[in-house]
């Protein structure tokens, strides 16, 4: 069997999916993150595609050493390419063998996985008529932005309204409902120490990036002032980048994205170099139904992951949503905050191309919000 052929399609609301055909007619699909950069992305699918063109798609892991391996190598641009071709690679393979991709990288290491929803959007607001929207639909577990706009040093106004919508949920809600808070970034290091501080007794699942992975330096010094598990990794690609937090281990959950890391097999890698740790596993997975998919194959046979970020519903998915794309939406049907393991060959996807190529001929323009500080500075969004 050899790669024949390779198309890119440009998805609303902000993805990118890449088809990669065999000379036997198996498909395969993959999932590449768009960011700010979507035609960046394209073209350097588009480039990286023909060196694939007549290679056998089972030498997924040589193919991802020569793909990754550049001289200039690393990066998100190169890496989310990389994620999207290795991830279809693994489609096709299990569409060959006739199994679930899990069942290939050991097989399942659970019955089913927790799923957590998101609330409150960017600028976060109604969180409680939210959370308990998510409670009726049968979720055991949410999460939210912080915080909007934040300085170095701010307000404690603005931490105030943070911990009044966390008591607001965890009032309503209850000590057994999940309640994670995503600082996304926002958040510098003297603001991070008083608001993990001032969450502290609302017994939060996680607090998620409390400051940019730039910074991971800092973590260390928030852990003195809360006992909620602190978690990062949704901006790190491969196992390399992961070796700082591993090696001082004050992060206690990694949340690798699919779509990002370096694809299934490497986000698997680095799942289980967390376990080795004794960490925790809550992989990333806001963006299309594809890295959803091949996220809950890693989430499978991965014992470590304890719950699982969704994509169905969220703020981002504006005209168009997961179940849009797919035909068996099955795989996407959440019961008592569980979704099944997947049982279909490959990621277990049934793509209506036929809806992908007319959404991609309207083309993609998605741009990250830009947010100014009250002086005008630059905000983290």
């Amino acid at each position: 069997m050899k790669i024949s052929a390779i198309k890119i399609y440009r998805v609303k609301p902000r993805w990118i999916f890449i088809k990669i055909t065999t000379d036997e007619g198996i498909e395969g699909w993959g999932e590449m993150i768009s960011g700010t950069k979507t035609e960046t992305v394209v073209a350097g699918a588009t480039e990286m595609g023909e060196y694939l063109i007549g290679r056998n798609p089972f030498d997924i892991e040589s193919l991802w050493q020569e793909l990754y391996k550049s001289f200039f190598r690393g990066g998100p641009i190169n890496s989310t390419i990389v994620s999207g071709i290795e991830t279809a690679l693994w489609d096709i393979k299990g569409k060959f063998c006739n199994l679930p991709i899990y069942e290939l990288l050991g097989g399942k290491a659970r019955d089913k996985i927790m799923v957590y929803s998101w609330i409150g959007g960017d600028r976060p607001d109604d969180v409680v008529k939210e959370a308990i929207d998510r409670k009726n639909r049968g979720f055991k577990a949410v999460k939210m932005n912080a915080t909007e706009e934040l300085h170095y040093i701010d307000s404690y106004e603005k931490v105030q309204a943070v911990v009044d919508r966390v008591a607001s949920i965890r009032d309503t809600m209850g000590i057994d409902f999940g309640i994670a808070v995503d600082f996304h970034g926002r958040v510098h290091k003297p603001m991070a120490k008083v608001l993990a501080r001032a969450l502290d007794p609302y017994k939060l699942m996680f607090m998620e990036e409390v400051v940019l992975p730039e910074n991971e330096e800092a973590f260390k010094e928030i852990a003195k002032y809360t006992a909620t598990p602190l978690a990062t990794g949704e901006r790190l690609c491969t196992r390399w980048e992961y070796k700082n937090l591993f090696k001082e281990g004050i992060i206690d959950i990694i949340q690798p994205d699919v779509a990002l890391a370096g694809g299934i097999l490497e986000t698997r890698k680095i799942i289980a170099m967390a376990e080795a740790f004794d960490m925790a596993a809550a992989p990333h997975a806001p963006y299309g139904p594809i890295a959803l998919a091949a996220t809950l194959q890693i989430d499978a046979c991965s014992p470590n992951v304890f719950i699982q970020e969704q994509s169905l519903g969220i703020h981002y998915n504006k005209g168009f949503d997961l179940l849009d794309f797919i035909e068996n939406k099955e795989i996407f049907q959440y019961k008592n905050g569980f979704v099944n393991l997947p049982n279909k060959p490959g990621l277990g996807l049934e793509i209506n191309e036929d809806l992908v190529q007319k959404v991609s001929e309207e083309g993609l323009v998605w741009t990250n919000p830009k947010w100014k500080n009250y002086d005008g500075t630059h905000a983290e969004w």
